[in-house]
């Protein structure tokens, strides 16, 4: 059974640091996988707007028979919905398809500050939080300067920023910035959309643990704090990826894995919107 710890946020709340992605989980397959997952024990659910598959995500917490206060569900906020009354609303129709009255964490997908509303959009997650609908709030795909904005402008940092994350683009820089500030890190594309699979430096640690490359990730992303996410449409994958709690890396491990860094994204800039 998948045991994942939890960490603190600055709000006083936790969250479960392993959790399960449902980006571009086709909604045919979703409550199924999600609760089947939550049986293996995960209790994290990232879903959003976006990806389409909210609904069914409800559906498969419904179906685990598991009490609400034991899971964690994520939901974001897309771009064409951000404003302040705009984001309210895209709130009310995202917690009817999850079938919820409360989320447990709610994010900005991405900042876009070609439009200058991301400010805006986040004094709307304020409003739900001190309501009561959101119990924390966040961003996703936030650079520093964007973060440093919401400060100046609100005097409340987020709880959590989830953004790009694996062995070839480690944002160190981002990392040290957020927890320096309270801010926890989330990973989104932790495996580098799978393409770390076959990374030598990797298959060498995974036949030394007698684990999988997937798995190393996995745990390197733990080893450091950040909560993470490794997505798969196959249960039995996701059960094998939240295998991760019988080791840890040593120094020499996080020293190899470094030199994979790239600064190669697999997705776009935020910066650059």
């Amino acid at each position: 059974m998948i045991a994942a710890p939890r960490l603190s946020l600055s709000d006083g709340s936790t969250i479960p640091q392993l959790g399960i992605g449902t980006y571009k989980v086709p909604a045919d397959v979703t409550a199924d996988l999600v609760a089947g997952a939550l049986a293996a024990g995960y209790r994290h659910v990232d879903t959003a707007a976006l990806y389409g598959n909210e609904t069914e995500v409800g559906e498969g917490l419904r179906a685990s028979g598991l009490d609400r206060d034991d899971l964690f569900v994520t939901t974001k906020v897309w771009n064409d919905d951000q404003g302040f009354d705009e984001t309210l609303r895209a709130f009310d129709a995202s917690s009817a398809r999850l079938g919820l009255d409360r989320v447990d964490l709610y994010l900005i997908h991405w900042p876009i500050p070609s439009a200058d509303r991301y400010v805006d959009t986040w004094r709307a997650l304020l409003r739900l939080r001190d309501e009561g609908r959101a119990t924390s709030i966040g961003v996703s795909n936030f650079a520093i300067p964007h973060l440093e904005r919401l400060r100046d402008e609100t005097g409340v940092l987020p709880a959590v920023n989830q953004v790009e994350l694996h062995p070839r683009f480690p944002q160190n820089g981002l990392v040290d910035w957020d927890s320096a500030h309270g801010i926890v890190t989330e990973s989104w594309a932790p495996l580098a959309r799978g393409g770390l699979l076959d990374e030598p430096v990797l298959m060498r640690i995974a036949e030394r643990y007698g684990k999988t490359p997937a798995q190393v990730v996995v745990r390197w992303h733990l080893d450091r704090g950040l909560v993470v996410f490794p997505k798969s449409v196959s249960l039995s994958r996701l059960r094998e990826n939240g295998d991760v709690f019988d080791f840890t890396l040593d120094a020499d491990d996080h020293a190899a894995i470094a030199t994979l860094d790239t600064g190669e994204r697999t997705g776009r800039d935020p910066a650059l919107d």
